[in-house]
């Protein structure tokens, strides 16, 4: 066997091979088919060429040279096909692509051949070698044209195309002209130009760069892609022993070997369409993923940008309330000083119904005053101005005076006011002595004026590092399921608004961020409804070294 019968052979295995790879992978894709096409004349021609060079008189010559021709016929126009489905150029190569099938069509039909072999003589090294008739000659012009337009048209795509396309053309396109360039030194011989026909070889190299741009970046399975090789390659070789046979027994043997191989093949071939599946399956879910999260980042970002708007809208309603809120205090002061003054007698005596008409004036007043007192408290805590000044403070001293400051209260609603201090002393506590002082009072009044009859007790108790301040009261108490939800922002229970319509829900809710600032905790329990309820408030002794670091600030 000569070197040019053995890259003959090569060929033969590897465009089969790779013509019926790419075909299976995609029965569908047009460009899948287009390249089958491409391989299968390839082929051909390969597989004349391979028993022309084996060839031992001049008629077997004669008969693959007809067939290295007729397969010779259609690889330009199959791969020209090929390029224009590659780069989406089916529309505009059309006519073009039309006529060339109609040109070769008629070189394949008419079987040309024979009128370009005049006699066999020995040239180059070649045993037999058929001259070239006059049909030749524009047979010739016709394939380098499509071979260089198809050239021409890879070398657009491959500029305006761009990401995975571009490097898969580029790839495509230096194995083209490697091939061509080869492919052009079959037919020097035929005008006597003495070059070696390399185009053998040079094929070679071509799908040897395919199959690189296929590990590299992934065009196909190569695992896959060699394991069928492989096979194509067995199944060639024991189709081909079969021929070597000398006697019969001999070559029923080898057709039974073969029958073997070929089942064995068909059962690795179903075995590997099963693997290919699961492969797409896996590759198609990966997909669907990476689409999810790009779906799940857009929606992210979207709901940031959403969140950023809400932020600044939620800061100028603060800003708004706080400017609001500020405005609005000067005039209820100055109201509440004048009425005052008025119920005192400054600007003379008044009758009973005006000194009437003048307190409830006053109550409604001071209910204004602790609402815009409430809406800048919150103001401030949301934008986070809220300031706190730590300082040693003796939470009996505090309850002693809001025991003074309710007892009227009381008294007036019959209810019994109690303040309960330990049988020990009880330690100083770190904290802001006017925040507490109104979480506190804001839990003492709650209690007097939810609380029909009974008493209010206020106690302290030292547990731990904590003072706890409890509010006890026999008041009208909260359902259970109520509980969780009664220090959110404007939260107010069923029965508190049908017993005071005048509250806002946002004492407990200010109460409660200004308690958990100074460190401590507050809570809620109760029995059920009219059982009662008992708020906790516990403030700290001591502050950890991470507390103390943040006083300051």
């Amino acid at each position: 066997m000569s070197f040019y019968s053995f890259t003959a052979l090569v060929n033969v295995i590897a465009s089969s091979a790779l013509g019926a790879f790419v075909y299976f992978k995609n029965k569908k894709a047009k460009t899948n088919r287009a390249f089958a096409l491409f391989c299968l004349s390839t082929t051909v021609w390969s597989y004349a060429y391979y028993f022309w060079q084996l060839s031992d008189n001049a008629s077997k010559a004669l008969f693959w040279s007809r067939g290295l021709m007729a397969g010779a016929v259609f690889i330009t126009i199959y791969y020209f096909y090929f390029v224009l489905r590659l780069l989406n150029k089916i529309k505009e190569g059309k006519k073009l692509l039309i006529s060339g099938f109609l040109v070769f069509s008629f070189f394949f039909l008419t079987d040309f051949t024979p009128l370009l072999v005049k006699g066999v003589k020995p040239k180059l090294g070649f045993a037999f070698w058929p001259d070239a008739g006059i049909l030749f000659h524009p047979f010739i012009l016709i394939w380098f044209f499509y071979a260089i337009y198809a050239i021409y048209l890879l070398f657009r795509g491959y500029s305006a195309s761009t990401g995975a396309k571009h490097i898969q053309i580029k790839y495509i396109l230096v194995g083209t002209i490697i091939g061509y360039l080869g492919g052009a030194t079959n037919y020097f011989l035929w005008y006597g130009i003495p070059i070696p026909p390399i185009g053998n070889w040079t094929a070679v190299f071509y799908l040897g760069i395919v199959a690189y741009a296929i590990v590299k970046y992934k065009f196909l399975n190569i695992k896959f892609f060699v394991a069928q090789i492989l096979i194509v390659i067995l199944n060639f070789i024991a189709f081909t022993y079969i021929f070597i046979s000398e006697t019969f027994e001999e070559y029923v043997i080898k057709t039974l070997f073969f029958l073997g191989i070929l089942l064995v093949s068909y059962l690795l071939k179903k075995y590997f369409d099963k693997e290919i599946k699961q492969r797409q399956k896996l590759d198609q879910l990966a997909k669907k993923l990476k689409t999810a999260n790009k779906r799940l980042q857009t929606m992210a970002d979207r709901l940031a940008i959403a969140n950023d708007q809400l932020r600044k809208l939620d800061n100028a309603k603060s800003e708004f309330i706080s400017i609001a809120s500020h405005q609005l205090r000067t005039p209820l002061t100055a109201i509440k000083g004048f009425v005052s003054l008025i119920l005192e007698g400054s600007y003379g005596k008044i009758n009973s119904e005006a000194k009437n008409a003048l307190n409830k004036v006053y109550l409604s007043n001071e209910r204004l005053i602790q609402l815009v007192e409430d809406l800048l408290n919150l103001s401030r805590i949301e934008s986070g101005r809220m300031e706190y000044k730590f300082e040693k403070v003796n939470l009996i001293d505090i309850c002693r005076e809001l025991m003074d400051t309710f007892i009227i209260r009381a008294k007036e609603k019959h209810l019994k006011l109690e303040l309960v201090f330990p049988k020990k002393p009880i330690s100083e506590v770190l904290t802001d002595s006017t925040k507490i002082r109104e979480v506190i009072s804001n839990l003492v009044d709650n209690a007097i004026k939810y609380t029909l009859k009974g008493w209010v007790k206020i106690k302290l108790a030292q547990v731990g590092n904590n003072i706890r301040v409890s509010v006890i009261d026999t008041g009208i108490g909260v359902p259970k399921e109520e509980i969780p939800y009664l220090f959110a922002k404007f939260s107010r229970g069923k029965d508190i608004s049908r017993l005071n319509t005048t509250g806002t829900g946002l004492g407990l809710h200010v109460g409660k961020k200004m308690v958990e600032a100074l460190y401590g905790k507050i809570w809620l329990e109760s029995p059920g409804v009219n059982r009662g309820s008992t708020f906790f408030v516990e403030i700290p002794v001591k502050l950890t070294k991470e507390e103390m670091q943040n006083v300051g600030k």
